[in-house]
């Protein structure tokens, strides 16, 4: 004798209930399985980044990017300096008359002096930065091309981390230059550029600033420029 009508859908039902649990299981384990890598992954992304910063540290930064002969670095230039505490109120439009700026007018603040990376989202004003100059500092300015290129930017960055030089005395400064902030163009091909302010040191009678640019990312052409031009060669040394 068949089943009765009404014992088949009741079959049904409990075999659609089954089937739906097992299917609610397998999207739980799913919701948990993912979960689980998530939150390691949160977990894990600071310490590995914590991990290569300290790997970083220890690294000079000659040992990272391009070789100075494979930069296509031009000679460093020397400018005739001006502005020394010549103050202005923040938000004071000044003209540089070179890019990037070596030495010039200021604000009256300066960028931090613990932050060594800029991007284009946080970098304080062209004037800010300057005033760094003023106190030993060098700048690596890198263009909109650079800021573009992934590896470089992260390279970038990575040598804002790595071990300067000894006459450095931790004065240095990664940071874009943008559009924005209307300078004179950069020589053709030349994505990166190095400042830095001299005081009347070693017997010169005039202050100048100085000036490299380079078309790759180098440490060691870095290096070499700041060891020429270290932070106490400045118009104020000991402030920062």
């Amino acid at each position: 004798m068949g089943k009765s009508q009404k014992q088949s859908r009741r079959e049904l039902i409990e075999k659609m209930q089954r089937d739906q649990a097992r299917s609610d299981k397998r999207r739980t384990l799913i919701i948990v399985a993912a979960s689980i890598v998530v939150g390691l992954a949160i977990i894990a992304y600071p310490a590995v980044r914590l991990i290569q910063d300290s790997r970083t540290k220890g690294l000079a930064i000659s040992e990272l990017g391009v070789a100075a002969s494979g930069a296509s670095c031009d000679k460093a230039t020397d400018d005739k300096a001006t502005g020394t505490q010549d103050h202005q109120p923040d938000g004071t439009v000044i003209s540089y008359p070179v890019s990037p700026p070596s030495s010039g007018p200021h604000y009256a603040t300066w960028a931090p002096f613990g932050k060594k990376f800029y991007t284009a989202d946080d970098r304080p004003p062209v004037p800010n930065l300057v005033h760094n100059l003023e106190h030993g500092y060098t700048i690596l300015w890198y263009n909109e091309a650079a800021a573009a290129n992934k590896d470089e930017l992260a390279l970038i960055e990575k040598i804002s981390k790595a071990k300067l030089p000894d006459g450095s005395n931790g004065k240095f400064i990664a940071a874009p230059i943008k559009q924005a902030d209307n300078l004179l163009a950069w020589p053709a091909g030349k994505n990166i550029a190095f400042s830095h302010w001299s005081g009347n040191a070693q017997g010169q009678t005039t202050a100048f600033g100085h000036r490299q640019f380079c078309g790759s990312v180098s440490g060691a052409a870095l290096n070499d420029f700041m060891t020429k031009y270290p932070s106490t060669d400045a118009q104020e040394p000991n402030g920062g």
